[in-house]
């Protein structure tokens, strides 16, 4: 089976103004990245607003993204949730209807319900069972269970649906670098995420690619696939460049940003969030929409 490589963004939840699914600006967003020449996308993720959604509009995104995409672009659909059982249900749909991959954290509930490391492993055999498609974890620092190394590294080689992990915590480089050794073929696809803020220090410590958000996969794509053809020095160019771009995102706007920018190109028709997350102060958007124009991406031209 082969492994996904590059750039894997994360696409938002259209909404209309009156925060309403908006499942034809949805599959705007596919076309736009199957475009962009995306390596997969991913969908109903936390930077989807996935927290905003009931379970039938999780239904919903996800029939219409997978009929739309229709074997163009693979798609990762995150499927998370405490309860093993409805993990494993909603996993189960994501193969049915066509998902190439799945994507989940490990188990917790706020700030204090967690599991420990044989539960961890337990929930993710439960989930697995019978699974046809690649796993990919998600490593992120709003779970309070924690996955060490050595449970990750445990995780691929006990599950062999485990293949791909995301990798987000502080000092990515560091735990990516670690994860790779310590798991070594058992886990191929190793990516890292934060809108691609630390890239290149991750493409060094190992990393295959990354899933970033959709405000530059055409940009993004092509420096991660530039250094592993061995163009570290292109790669590394053209990633600073971005940078700027990147952390503004990063730092000052978050999950809007992408829909701040997909407006502003015509991919969709409104950049609402859900209540309560309110929207960008017009100067942060003025300024976003300035530092994005001098880098050109075709999320502002594509349309």
């Amino acid at each position: 089976m082969n492994t996904i490589t590059g750039v894997i963004p994360v696409a938002p939840t259209v909404f209309t103004d009156d925060e309403e699914l908006d499942l034809e600006g949805q599959r705007r967003v596919i076309d736009f990245l199957v475009d962009a020449n995306s390596d997969g996308v991913c969908i109903l993720a936390n930077y989807s607003e996935q927290f905003s959604l009931t379970d039938d509009e999780r239904d919903q995104v996800l029939t219409a993204t997978l009929d739309h995409a229709a074997g163009r672009i693979p798609v990762c659909v995150t499927t998370s949730h405490y309860s093993a059982r409805i993990a494993r249900e909603r996993t189960q749909r994501a193969q049915r209807e066509g998902a190439a991959m799945v994507m989940l954290m490990a188990p917790f509930f706020g700030a204090t319900v967690k599991a420990d490391e044989d539960a961890v492993v337990e929930y993710f055999k439960r989930v697995t069972d019978g699974l046809e498609i690649d796993v990919m974890i998600q490593d992120a620092p709003m779970s309070p269970t924690p996955l060490s190394v050595a449970l990750l590294a445990r995780l691929a080689a006990e599950i062999p649906q485990i293949r791909y992990a995301k990798i987000e915590m502080p000092q990515t480089a560091d735990k990516i670098r670690a994860l790779v050794s310590a798991a070594g073929e058992n886990l191929p696809g190793v990516f890292d995420g934060e809108e691609a803020i630390t890239l290149i220090p991750d493409l060094e410590a190992g990393a295959q690619g990354t899933m970033s958000s959709c405000l530059v996969p055409d940009q993004l794509g092509p420096i991660v696939h530039d250094y592993h053809a061995g163009h570290r020095d292109s790669a590394v160019a053209r990633w600073e460049d971005l940078l700027p771009l990147i952390h503004f995102e990063n730092r000052q706007c978050g999950l809007r940003a992408t829909k701040t920018l997909m407006k502003e190109g015509r991919i969709i028709h409104s950049d609402r969030t859900r209540a309560p997350l309110g929207e960008l102060h017009p100067d942060t958007r003025s300024q976003l929409l300035e530092i994005a124009k001098r880098k050109d991406p075709l999320i502002l031209r594509w349309a």
